[in-house]
This record gives structure tokens, sequence and C-alpha cells, in this order.
């Protein structure tokens, strides 16, 4: 059942696919406090609901999958930016998203900038509406990130284009950020989210515990160097495969 529209998180689970919407439309789906700690509340719930595999997180309306942090929340009370950053911020969305153990599609509707560039990089698998923007403007607001967006960006897209990105506050469309490999793939505006939702139905047909194992085992690989990532395939392999599990020879996509 869908969350009543005045929340600032829409809610709905349809065939093991939670949809997430970020709920304020009217400000660019700006992360304030309240938002914050309602989208780490919905991805806990998701993540916690056995008929959950897959989450599909969007913003609302057409202009923004979000624009970052509220900065009118932060200028009338800066002392808030100190409680959103660190092991200590309990509703930092980044880590509520790197804590789900389900993966997670950005359906990217509009704008994704700053904060919100990180918050879309805190997903897994990222499609993008032709009309959509992204930017990241923390020089120009005098704020060092805090969400990881100084060490992700470049790792995606090389310490060029990273710079150009943070240095020179300009904004890229979607075709550039897929050519760069800051995004998967780019759709119609129009066929946004039904393309996310056929997408997170192809990965909900399979074992979920499958599904949550092999994310965790990409993630944490990816913080090794290659030979210790190739260990760490090396012994859950061995874990995962010795245990009494069927193995699918019916599906021709092996």
């Amino acid at each position: 059942m869908t969350s009543p529209p005045e929340q600032t998180i829409l809610y709905e689970v349809r065939t093991h696919v939670a949809h997430i919407t970020l709920n304020r439309p009217q400000a660019m789906n700006a992360l304030s406090v309240a938002l914050q700690r309602a989208l780490r509340q919905a991805l806990q719930q998701a993540d916690a609901d056995p008929e959950v595999r897959v989450i599909v997180l969007t913003g609302a309306g057409d202009r923004a999958f979000t624009a970052g942090l509220d900065l009118k929340e932060i200028s009338a009370n800066p002392a808030l930016l100190d409680g959103m950053i660190g092991p200590g911020a309990e509703d930092d969305p980044v880590r509520a998203l790197a804590a789900c153990t389900c993966p997670i599609i950005a359906a990217v509707n509009g704008f994704a900038i700053t904060g919100g560039l990180e918050l879309m990089l805190g997903c897994d698998v990222i499609l993008a509406a032709d009309t959509a923007k992204f930017a990241d403007t923390h020089a120009a607001v005098g704020v060092i990130p805090g969400w990881g967006l100084s060490q992700k960006l470049s790792r995606l897209i090389g310490q060029g284009r990273a710079k150009e990105m943070h240095f020179g506050g300009q904004t890229i469309d979607a075709r550039t950020a897929c050519d760069w490999g800051l995004i998967n793939r780019v759709v119609p505006a129009a066929d946004l989210l039904s393309e996310a939702e056929k997408l997170a139905l192809n990965m909900a047909r399979h074992d979920p515990a499958m599904l949550r194992r092999y994310k965790q085992l990409i993630d944490d690989g990816y913080e090794l160097s290659f030979q210790a990532g190739m260990q760490l395939e090396t012994a859950a392999s061995k874990e995962w495969n010795s245990a009494a599990r069927p193995v699918n020879v019916a599906d021709k996509s092996r």
C-alpha cells in the first residue's frame, strides 16, 4: 500500500520489489533531516522484509532525483551538518544504502546534485532519464563532501573527469554521464520507472540469498587489491558451492 502523499517518503512493495520515492518535489527532493531519517527507516524496512529482493529508489516529480542537502535548513541551523556526517550520524543516507544487503537500483528522474550525486552513487545500478543532469557543487557552497564523493567519483570516471566535476561545478547531461561510466544506462524519461521495474523484476527472480551474498562479495572485494579480492572470491565460492544448493541447469543465461 502506498504511503500518504504528505510523507517525505513513499513506500510500496510489488512483486518482491520495494519502490522508495523521495517525496519533496516542491524542494527538488532536497535531503532534509526528516527525509534522511525517513529514507533510512524505509531502507531498513525493505531490507528486513523477506518479501523484498530488490529496491528501486527514485525522486517524486520530474525535476530532480534529489538536489542534495536542504541548504535552507542547514543555513538556519549550521550545527545540523555535523550530525549528518561520520560514524555517529545515525541517519546518514549513504551509510543506510551501504548497509542494505539487497540490490538497489537508482532511477534518476532529474537533477542529481552534490549530496544527491553521493546518494545516487550509493546505489548498485543507476538508470537515468534522458533529461537527467549531474553536478557537484561542493566547492561552490564551501562544503567538503562527507558521504564519499571525493573517493568514489574518481574511481568511477577517472581523476581528470572527477576533478573537472569537483572543481568546475558544471552540469553534465545523461549521455555524457553514461559515456563517462557514471551511470549504467540512459532511457527515455517516460520509460524510466518501467525500465527500472523491468530490471528489478529480472533480478528478483533469482534466489534472494544468492543476490545478497553476491552483492556482499562484490562490495567487499572492491575495497581490496585484486589479489586479495581473488582470495576472497575463492573462499566465498568454496563456502557457498559446497553447501547443498540446487543448480538451475535450465537457466540458459549461465
